[in-house]
């Protein structure tokens, strides 16, 4: 048995130049987080040539073919098993619909725990490639590629997006201190909505060559956030946060609503400087930049919300478990 543990994330800046439709022309960068909350895959082999799946329901099947679990299956063919395997997926929050890249921390988690029980481990890099190729180009998912960079390398990262479809993953030169300092400013909550993000994405992307001038906006707010890390200035992060959301919001219509819009609206009256719907919008988890001493007026202003604590992540897909039956 084999379990498999993947970081969640926060995204900062960037979001969208990801997509290949932007990033190929222009280059992508975006600027983020794993977050102690995560995705768990646990594989093991079973006793007859069957494939099990469990999630949120349970599958048992004969063949790759018959599964209806497309990262699950698409995973299963990639890595070259075909049978006789149970695979289990569980995660720290709602399953679907959180803007916090969990999609993408299974497909990761899955290929590395599948490669592990192949006694092949791959590289990071070679875990978010496969499971960008699953995510993008096997489903045709509209998105960009940062969630599975962030889930196979973890801590904070500054994610290039080159134009010839290359990914470089740096650390920002911002000391480990002040990461924690932002960290201690930032508040999550569930909005108390889940939504499909496909039918955002897929008008973002149909939006993207019209939208270039919003995306270099979004883009060079990445640098500015991680100077204002490295300068200390944690209430200009808090406020680029704020543009950066106004900046989202015209990417595709469904990115925000009324409800969202309240929920934000009355975090800024009750303290916070700024904050944004986490991933693609719609719904999910709503992230707050707030100093301490106004933490808890915000917290009680949004008392209906579940408040997940979180803090920031330095690992990122990695075996917890690897036991073998001896024969």
């Amino acid at each position: 048995m084999i379990v498999v543990q993947t970081p969640l994330r926060l995204s900062f800046f960037g979001g969208g130049t990801d997509f290949p439709s932007f990033a190929e022309t222009e280059e992508g960068c975006v600027l983020s987080s794993a977050i102690n909350k995560y995705v768990y895959v646990i594989i093991k082999e079973r006793c007859d040539h069957k494939i099990r799946v469990g999630y949120t329901r349970t599958e048992l099947v004969d063949c790759i073919d018959e599964v209806q679990h497309d990262l699950v299956r698409e995973s299963l063919r990639l890595a070259g098993i075909l049978r006789g395997v149970e695979i289990s997926t569980m995660a720290d929050i709602p399953s679907t619909g959180s803007g916090l890249g969990s999609s993408s921390a299974v497909t990761v988690g899955l290929l590395n725990a599948m490669y592990h029980y192949l006694s092949d481990p791959c590289d990071r890099d070679t875990l978010a490639r496969r499971a960008c190729e699953i995510e993008l180009d096997i489903l045709q998912r509209p998105m960009g590629r940062q969630d599975q960079y962030i889930a196979a390398y973890g801590g904070q990262r500054l994610i290039r997006f080159m134009r010839s479809g290359s990914v470089e993953v740096q650390s920002p030169a911002v000391p480990c201190q002040k990461w924690e300092q932002l960290c201690d400013r930032l508040l999550l909550f569930f909005t108390n909505v889940t939504r499909d993000a496909n039918t955002i994405l897929h008008e973002q992307a149909r939006n993207t060559n019209g939208r270039n001038c919003y995306l270099r906006m979004i883009k060079q707010l990445v640098q500015n956030g991680q100077d204002a890390l490295q300068a200390g200035e944690f209430d200009e992060f808090g406020r680029l946060l704020n543009q950066g959301w106004a900046l989202k919001r015209q990417l595709a219509s469904k990115v925000s609503n009324e409800t969202l819009d309240q929920l934000y609206c009355t975090a800024l009256s009750a303290g916070a400087l700024g904050g944004k719907i986490a991933g693609a919008g719609g719904g999910g988890y709503l992230l707050l930049y707030c100093r301490p001493q106004h933490q808890d007026s915000v917290r009680s202003a949004l008392s209906n919300l579940p408040e997940l604590r979180f803090r920031f992540e330095s690992d990122g897909s990695k075996v917890i478990l690897n036991y073998r039956r001896s024969n």
